[in-house]
């Protein structure tokens, strides 16, 4: 008989890890509370619009491509994936622009445009990142940081990295535009992250962007959730949806398997967690069974901001609006430390703007768009969201009125939010934080959750609170530690089951 893996949650990370697991002769049942695939990348049909709930941005679809060559299957069978160009709209406070994307060439005659002093700087600037991604993402984002010493031993290549500094220290020693100085030190933000404390190492998605592109599934998002359950159902991965885990079941420090919020159980010889670990282990995880990740340290760590995110279709098309646009406010700094301090964003929010209809008209009917805004807000450790949303709304609204969508509230014909909340209720997520905890020095690599449990044998962990990562390109890296964990944990011949 094969052991049997069973799998809580079905975003990206644990999709990812399930097929994994199944490659190496696992039986494997992957469990979802929701109704559909997808964790945060699950997908909202209305009126003929198709929204991505989460994630739009695919920077390293080789990522996804491997999951699939590992049956001898092709990704192009299954999803399309689509350039996006420009990659980014910056829309700034004082009314200029800028596209970037594409080749060198065509970010280096932006920036002479804006800022012809910088341009020598920003080649630097790529050239750096070039080399902190050879290391943090080539050499480090796919192997396990699980042991002390091997954090320890890549110091040195950080420390000559310059990833002491910060993402926005590292920006600005190469670019003296204050524009282009916030376009480009954005990157922690992706993944929850403030520029203005987070290691430099985060510079390194500057170049993976540029290594790979942006790309964007034909169908949205959730049509690579469908293409990659096609493919779990293919391969005999067991998946069932609407059924909520209640606790992990353990005896004598080792996993046995789960119960369900219905009094059922189920056996199994190790279970990988795709979710905030902060709440798994305080949550699913006996007190008795955590001598690490007590309550106390868990409520201790520093967690990413929230998110509110709006989603709205228009009766007409905006068709000179990009398929992504940062609308910057006139505060930066002041903003993100109001955020990630706990106190109300105020009125000067900046907002990402995703249209995907600018690639895919088709997730909208004919004539019409489909949209989603986000804007960083503070996490519910320290704030009372509810007192502010409605406020929030209408600001973010507003802007977009003012600054990239003229009418927008009288063309609006289906609209509906998500808030920190929520995160919290549909997600799991301590705090309704949009990323699980920061990415801070003191939270990265060995410091980070661990992809396998220190306390319990035979649990592992996947996505964004694990390393290496949030972002889709973390949280499918931590699918392939926890394979590698996996190797060791339950030696096999080469292609043996079980």
């Amino acid at each position: 008989m094969s052991k049997h893996a069973v799998v809580i949650g079905s975003g990206f990370g644990g999709m990812a890890a399930a097929l994994r697991a199944r490659k190496l002769g696992f039986e494997v049942t992957l469990i979802e509370r929701l109704e559909q695939l997808g964790g945060r990348a699950r997908t909202f049909k209305r009126d003929g619009h198709t929204f991505d709930a989460g994630p739009t941005v695919i920077t390293a679809p080789f990522l996804f491509e491997e999951l699939f060559e590992l049956f001898d299957r092709q990704l192009p069978e299954y999803a399309e994936i689509l350039p996006v160009s420009p990659w980014y709209r910056y829309e700034f406070s004082d009314g200029s622009r800028m596209d970037y994307g594409g080749t060198v060439e065509d970010t280096v005659n932006e920036i002479e445009r804006l800022s012809p002093q910088d341009v020598e700087g920003y080649k630097r600037l790529l050239a750096h990142s070039k080399r902190i991604f050879d290391v943090g993402f080539g050499e480090l984002a796919h192997v396990p940081f699980n042991r002390l010493w091997f954090m320890l031993k890549q110091v040195p290549a950080l420390v000559r990295l310059g990833c002491y500094r910060t993402v926005w220290q590292f920006t600005k020693r190469y670019l003296k535009d204050e524009r282009l100085r916030r376009a480009f030190s954005i990157q922690p933000l992706l993944v929850g992250g403030n520029p203005f404390n987070t290691t430099s190492i985060y510079s390194l998605i500057h170049y993976l962007e540029r290594r790979w592109g942006v790309h964007f599934p034909r169908g949205g998002t959730g049509a690579l959730v469908a293409a990659m359950g096609r493919l779990m159902q293919e391969v005999g991965i067991n998946v069932t949806l609407n059924q909520e885990v209640q606790k992990i079941c353990i005896a004598d420090g080792e996993v046995t398997g789960v119960q369900f919020a219905n009094g059922e159980a189920v056996a199994a010889d190790l279970v990988i967690c795709n979710g905030d670990p902060a709440q798994i282990y305080r949550s699913l995880v006996p007190r008795a069974d955590r001598k690490r990740w007590t309550d106390r340290r868990i409520d201790a760590l520093k967690y990413s901001m929230g998110l509110y995110v709006l989603y709205f279709g228009t009766n007409c098309q905006y068709e000179d609006v990009e398929h992504h646009t940062i609308v910057f406010g006139e505060q930066y700094q002041e903003l993100l430390q109001r955020i990630f301090a706990g106190e109300p964003a105020g009125d000067d929010l900046s907002l990402y703007l995703h249209r995907p209809t600018a690639t895919d008209p088709a997730l909208a009917p004919d004539g019409k768009d489909t949209f989603y805004v986000l804007a960083p807000v503070p996490n519910l450790q320290r704030h009372d969201w509810l007192a502010a949303r409605d406020q929030v709304r209408e600001r973010v609204i507003d802007i977009l009125e003012e600054r990239v969508l003229p009418n927008l509230r009288q063309h609006m014909d289906v609209c509906f939010d998500l808030d920190p909340t929520q995160f919290d209720a549909d997600y799991g997520s301590r705090w309704g934080a949009g990323f699980s905890i920061a990415p801070i020095f003191t939270q990265s690599a060995y410091f980070r959750f661990h992809n396998r449990s220190e306390d319990i044998k035979n649990l592992y962990l996947v996505g964004a609170g694990t390393h290496p990562g949030a972002g889709v390109p973390g949280v499918l890296s931590s699918a392939k530690v926890v394979e590698h964990l996996l190797k060791e944990d339950f030696p096999q011949p080469t292609g043996a089951m079980l």
